[in-house]
Formats: C-alpha cells, structure tokens, sequence
C-alpha cells in the first residue's frame, strides 16, 4: 500500500450499514454456461477526501460471490466419491 493510501485511511472514519438490496447478476459464457455472480459488502469506510462536486470517497470491503449453474453436461466431469462417509 502506498504512503498516500496508508496517510487517506487513517483519517477514515467505519460507516455502518444494513443490507437493503443484494442481487445476482447473471451472465451466459460462449460456452453455454450461466455465471451468477454477487458483491457482498463486508464495511464501508469514509474517507476526508472528497470528490471535486464535494461528494465525499467512500472505501468499501467487499467478496465476489460467484456461482456457476446450468453447465453443459459435455464439460463436467463425473463426480468424485466423498473422501468422508456422511454421518
């Protein structure tokens, strides 16, 4: 992390936040898989720097969720056995 960075969130101030919306977004691969992918917000920090409207930066720590469903038979492999007896 470079000196600025480190200078820019050490004066930040943790926002807290509530989950008002978290959506999947979706898209279809060349070949033929769907791909359903999600940003989960994990804490927000504002930073005392601003945009030149006034708008204040916000820093956010996030995770990408990622999914893939309906993949065509021809690229799975056969399932492996589980190395662990269900209980």
């Amino acid at each position: 992390m470079s000196k600025m960075q480190r200078e820019a969130l050490q004066d930040s101030e943790d926002i807290d936040f509530t989950e008002e919306k978290e959506q999947w977004n979706e898209y279809r691969l060349a070949d033929g898989t769907t791909l359903k992918l999600k940003l989960v917000l994990r804490g927000v920090k504002r930073l005392k720097r601003y945009e030149p409207d006034g708008t204040p930066i916000y820093v956010i720590n996030s995770i990408n969720v990622v999914r893939a469903v309906d993949v065509p038979p021809e690229l799975k492999e056969k399932p492996k056995k589980p190395e662990v007896s269900p209980v």
